[in-house]
């Protein structure tokens, strides 16, 4: 499923009012030990209402209702 979609899984207003996600990837934050770390490494990405939620993904979801 898309970003929006995933968001509102977890609650319809997170879908609402999707802005964007800030993705990083599960084997990334294992390998390396932190967000900061990911970030670090240029492997934090931000993705808009089209990005499609790939296993393994953690997101940070921005949103405004």
């Amino acid at each position: 499923m898309n970003a929006p979609e995933a968001a509102g899984a977890i609650h319809s207003d997170l879908q609402r009012g999707f802005i964007r996600a800030e993705v990083m990837k599960y084997s990334d934050f294992v390998e390396l030990g932190s967000e900061n770390a990911v970030k670090s490494a240029g492997k934090f990405h931000v993705e808009g209402k089209t990005y499609i939620v790939e296993d393994g993904d953690i997101l940070h979801i921005r949103f405004n209702v």
